[in-house]
């Protein structure tokens, strides 16, 4: 959990970085800024706002051969090792993005460099380093008068209401390359932000595991019970899986597979459809870890619990009372009409 209210700008950097293809300059500024506190709380909230509403997704640096041949890594242990030196690297890390500027999709733009401290990370102070692009420019009219005439002036400039890029990069975890947090905002160049210029992969912590199964279950849901079974079955199963995530502190697969999976003739088809689709999630080898709760609190959220009839009718099931629909929803065809059924018990309709 990531907690910024706290945290201080200590130092900034500001850069211009073009695209390199098309011959746009690298603009390297001689020295930090000195900012003053209005310009402090509003670019505080400039850059950090992103990391507030978006899920924590952490990511870690990673080379093929080992860490210590990844540039931006060395720059940020270089930092961390001596704040004092960060404008200095900071040139460092714009020419680092300068050369990675070479797509014709790339937009040219300001970066900047800051030294943060005081960043809560798991209830832990920890400081960290930002690093931030701003790339779209919109038009605002600016207003001068001159004698009896009020003139409108049409400028250009950047908006303190959207980030287009950044990451923070925390004082933790230096072996295993960081932890790292990343937005971008525009989707048509990702890999140049992430693969390219920051060079990372995800961050395989408890957060990550439990995403990453739950997803794998949703599909193994979607792909073999469904056509196995039906739309109801699908829906429980979700049901099930998700709240042993919720009640559990430590997911243990055999343990996970007996308390969801209710006919045992599924159990060899999960073990045959991990087998074949775990590379995909990341999840070969994964038998237990430790569960994260926000994990599951962002997957309930986003998994539906709707069946949806051809003949517009939804019935919606309930995720944290789900031997509701085992006791009183059942399923059957109608000879006569030719059609599938549900048979709902209920006591008495609910008030809204």
């Amino acid at each position: 959990m990531l907690n910024l209210y706290s945290t201080q700008i200590e130092s900034l950097s500001v850069h211009r970085i073009g695209n390199k293809s098309r011959n746009e300059p690298l603009f390297i500024s001689k020295s930090p800024y000195l900012f003053n506190d209005e310009l402090n709380a509003l670019l505080k909230e400039y850059f950090f706002k992103p990391f507030r509403e978006k899920e924590e997704n952490y990511f870690q640096f990673s080379n093929d051969t080992d860490l210590e041949f990844h540039a931006l890594h060395k720059i940020v242990k270089n930092v961390f090792e001596a704040p004092d030196t960060i404008h200095e690297q900071s040139k460092r890390i714009g020419n680092l993005l300068y050369e990675e500027s070479q797509h014709p999709h790339i937009k040219s733009g300001e970066l900047y460099v800051t030294y943060l401290e005081n960043c809560l990370l798991d209830n832990k102070k920890v400081n960290a380093i930002g690093i931030f692009k701003s790339e779209l420019k919109n038009d605002f009219l600016q207003f001068e008068e001159q004698s009896d005439d009020l003139n409108l002036l049409l400028q250009q400039g950047v908006s303190l209401n959207k980030l287009d890029k950044g990451c923070l990069i925390f004082n933790t975890e230096e072996d295993s390359g960081y932890r790292i947090l990343s937005i971008d905002s525009n989707r048509y160049d990702t890999k140049y932000w992430l693969e390219q210029f920051l060079g990372v992969e995800a961050f395989a912590d408890s957060n990550y595991h439990t995403k990453k199964y739950i997803k794998f279950c949703q599909d193994f849901a979607k792909d073999v019970i469904l056509p196995a079974e039906d739309k109801k079955e699908e829906v429980m199963f979700m049901n099930r899986a998700v709240n042993h995530f919720a009640k559990n502190d430590t997911f243990e697969e055999t343990s996970f597979l007996n308390d969801v999976i209710e006919n045992p003739d599924l159990i060899p088809e999960f073990k045959h459809y991990k087998v074949e689709k775990a590379p995909k999630y990341n999840i070969e080898d994964l038998t237990e870890f430790p569960i994260a709760n926000t994990a599951v609190s962002a997957a309930r959220k986003k998994i539906k619990n709707v069946i949806n009839l051809d003949t517009n009718v939804q019935i919606k099931m309930d995720f944290i009372n789900p031997e509701s629909a085992e006791k009183f929803i059942e399923k059957g065809w109608d000879e006569e009409k030719q059609m599938y059924y549900y048979l709902v018990y209920f006591n008495k309709e609910q008030k809204d």
